[in-house]
């Protein structure tokens, strides 16, 4: 998990012209092909001890999305299709077999020869039992960011990212307002809790349809979603966002202290401005 997000660091400080971006992409691209690239799978492992013995036989998807994700910068930033390739082969696994496969929803956690942990209950935040719907609509826009990539081909991507993005919606929507943390995996809602993060994600995955193709419904989905962040997540006064609601719609900070980052909440705010669903970077800097 941490180590993808170095590659995603160093792409984009290439993109932004900084002078040790190769550097820093080429010592986390010798790790991740060392240790949690497993060719045979096609997809990351896990995690270590600090001496590179095994922590544990877990694998999950988390890691592995967030993986597509810096693979896809990596692409973009040095034109390596090793990188485009790797993450085309995640994503066949998680959105073309296994969302496919369970009504449209992802297991989250795994044994070590991939198959499905039912049982498996982690980190209340981080490794939370079931199913995310905010890892659906990441992971939904990360599928059509490849297909983009790797030239639009005709193998049904566009269906299945839309698949998961809607059946994120109609299990996770919450009236008035907010995504449900976590579904079991019948798609029944577990944890009711309301983050900002799975708001911003659906909001940057139907900015992504819509460029595609515009739909009423979608638009009036992604105006719904808006007008609930900018009422109860958007921090009007000092500006970012509030991380976590209470059952009442009110503020809450039983995950959070404060403020925990701005890397959704700024996403949402600038992949929609972008005019494409891939390299946003090169089209948010002519927008500039």
């Amino acid at each position: 998990y941490g180590h993808v997000f170095v590659l995603l660091a160093g792409s984009t400080a290439k993109e932004a012209g900084h002078p040790d971006a190769d550097a820093l992409i080429a010592e986390a691209r010798e790790v991740l092909d060392a240790r949690f690239w497993d060719e045979d799978a096609g997809r990351f492992r896990e995690e270590y001890n600090r001496d590179w013995s095994p922590l544990s036989t877990y694998r999950g998807m988390n890691s592995n999305m967030h993986g597509t994700e810096a693979l896809l910068a990596a692409y973009e930033a040095t034109g390596d299709r090793v990188y485009l390739d790797r993450a085309g082969r995640i994503l066949s696994f998680f959105v073309g077999r296994m969302a496919a496969g369970n009504g449209w929803r992802i297991p989250e956690h795994y044994t070590d020869d991939w198959q499905v942990d039912p049982a498996y209950s982690g980190d209340t935040m981080f490794r939370p039992a079931g199913t995310t719907p905010g890892h659906s609509f990441e992971l939904g826009r990360l599928a059509l960011h490849w297909w983009d990539l790797a030239e639009r081909p005709d193998d049904g991507t566009p269906e299945r990212a839309r698949r998961l993005i809607e059946q994120a919606l109609e299990d996770g929507w919450r009236d008035p307002g907010g995504i449900a943390y976590t579904l079991d995996l019948d798609g029944k809602i577990d944890v009711s809790d309301r983050y900002w993060w799975p708001l911003t994600e659906a909001i940057s995955a139907l900015a992504t349809l819509i460029k595609l193709e515009r739909r009423a419904t979608d638009e009036a989905w992604y105006r719904r979603l808006w007008a609930f962040a900018d009422s109860h997540f958007v921090d009007h006064a000092r500006g970012g966002w509030y991380p976590e609601l209470a059952e009442d719609g009110g503020l809450a900070d039983v995950q959070f202290k404060g403020k925990p980052d701005i890397y959704h909440s700024v996403q949402a705010c600038l992949f929609p401005l972008a005019p494409g669903v891939s390299r946003y970077a090169d089209g948010l800097r002519k927008l500039g």
